[in-house]
Formats: C-alpha cells, sequence, structure tokens
C-alpha cells in the first residue's frame, strides 16, 4: 500500500520526493508554491523534471495541494481571474512533477445562496480546464461541511463533475477526517458508503486519499486532524476502511500533527504493521 505524508518543498520539488524515499513514504504531498498566496510562481523546470524523474525510478506517486485562497466557489467577483490563473500555475507545476493531479477544496459560497455557489465553482473549473491541456487532473476534495462549505456529500461532487464540460479531467480526492466530520462516514458505516459510492461511480475516478483521523465526533463538522491511533475514529474502523477495495490501492497521504515523539516516518511504520496485523 502507498502511505505517505505532506511535505514542505523548502528543499525543492527535488527534495521532497527524496525526503518521502528517505522516510519511506511510497506517495507524498506537496505544495506547489505559496500556500497563503495565488500569486504566480515561475519554477525551476529542471527540479521538477528531477522530481518526476526520481518518483517514476523509485515507483514513489505524488499529489500537490492548491493553495487555500484558491476558493472554486469564487465568493468574490475580484478573485475570479486570480484563482483561474494561480491553479493553472499549480497544474502546470503538478505536471512537470509528474503528479498525479492538484487537490482542490470543494469550495464555499460565503455569498448567497448554495446554488450560487454550484454554480461558480461550475462556471471557474470549465474556464480553467478549457485551458488546461496536460495529464495531470483536477482533484476534488469532499469538505467537512463547517460555516458555508458545500461538498460534504458524494452526490455533489459526482454531479459537480458530470456538470462541467470537461468531466474526464476531474478526479476526486477523499479526506477521512473530513468525511468522519460532516457525517457522511460515521466509522460505523463504511460497508453503505461504498455501496452509494459504486451507485454513482465516484470510485471510479477517486485517485487520492487523505487519510486523517478526526479530534471531534462524527457530524461535528469541526475540522481537526489528529493522528491515526489518537482520534475518534477507531483504529479497526480506519483499518476497515484501508484494506477496502475501492481504497487499498490508491496513495494515501497524512495531513495529520508531526512531532519529535511520533513522526510522520513513525506513523507510516504504524499504518503498515496495522494492514499487516
Amino acid at each position: 500500500m502507498r502511505f505517505g505524508c505532506h511535505i514542505s518543498i523548502r528543499k525543492g520539488y527535488f527534495g521532497a520526493v527524496q525526503t518521502a524515499f528517505k522516510i519511506g513514504a511510497k506517495a507524498f504531498q506537496y505544495f506547489p508554491k505559496n500556500p497563503r498566496s495565488l500569486k504566480i510562481k515561475h519554477h525551476d523546470r529542471i527540479d521538477a523534471k528531477q522530481c518526476a524523474e526520481f518518483c517514476k525510478k523509485h515507483h514513489i506517486v505524488s499529489i500537490a495541494h492548491a493553495p487555500y485562497p484558491a476558493n472554486i466557489s469564487v465568493p468574490k467577483p475580484e478573485l475570479r481571474e486570480p484563482i483561474i490563473k494561480s491553479i493553472l500555475n499549480d497544474l502546470q507545476i503538478v505536471e512537470d512533477c509528474g503528479s498525479i493531479g492538484l487537490v482542490v477544496h470543494f469550495g464555499s459560497y460565503k455569498t448567497g445562496e448554495p446554488l450560487d455557489g454550484y454554480k461558480r465553482m461550475i462556471d471557474i473549473l470549465n474556464e480553467v480546464l478549457a485551458q488546461w491541456k496536460g495529464k495531470s487532473l483536477l482533484l476534488i476534495e469532499n469538505t467537512a461541511g463547517k460555516g458555508s462549505e458545500l461538498g460534504t456529500t458524494l452526490e455533489e461532487l459526482v454531479k459537480v463533475r458530470q456538470l462541467t464540460d470537461y468531466p474526464e479531467k476531474i478526479g476526486y480526492c477523499f479526506d477521512t477526517c473530513h468525511a468522519f466530520a460532516s457525517g457522511l462516514w460515521s466509522g460505523y458505516n463504511w460497508q453503505k458508503v461504498m455501496k452509494k459510492g459504486r451507485e454513482l461511480g465516484y470510485f471510479d475516478d477517486l485517485k487520492a486519499i487523505h487519510l486523517n483521523n478526526s479530534m471531534y465526533e462524527s457530524g461535528s463538522h469541526r475540522d481537526r486532524h489528529a493522528n491515526i491511533p489518537k482520534g475518534k475514529i477507531e483504529v479497526n474502523q480506519m483499518k476497515q476502511f484501508i484494506t477496502s477495495t475501492p481504497i487499498k490501492n490508491l496513495p494515501m497521504i497524512l495531513e495529520t500533527p508531526a512531532s519529535d515523539q511520533f513522526t510522520h516516518q513513525d506513523e507510516i511504520t504504524y499504518l503498515e504493521r496495522l494492514i499487516q496485523s
């Protein structure tokens, strides 16, 4: 199984994959640029190519995560063009690094009605993907449902993809903490979630997992990640999820707290032992 974690690009994209390799990760996630900014990055394409070549040589897969301001529901009209340009910039970096795709949050409507948020989302996805000619995908992530967030159900995710002009350029990233916090996954109903996902065709386009436990109960709508053995999702429930047919062959990326006492390398080792137990 491809367990990994989020890794800094402080030492470049090539440096990030080397770090992944050193800690025994078979997958990793990175921010293509400053996670707090939509500013365009003129990246080092040689560095990105080295990352892609190293990944291929060592059978490591990667995904990237768009900066947080890239809300594809575009709550402010003046942000529309900066968000489009930023996502296209990120997609080019992702392509050069040989990554599966770029994770974007489903979005929050903030102004107007939820339907307005969906309309703006489909509009911006169409404009971005009309210009994007690469192989890397845009990966839409489910949300915890806090405040004005959209995207807590599989039906929403599938319908938005279907309504775009370029569904073949869109995949999904499933976040376990978000699914738990939203109430989509209670910890006890994974069989039911799998049945619904298969009926909708969701799993056909699921490309990556954010493997996070939750600090709060299911249905809390509170997005606070916890380490796999330390959260409200029971370890046996997490094992059931990880080893289920739609999930077990996908890259699983930890976005959990790390410390000297329990590093991401420790957590990856823990997961490898868990699935063998």
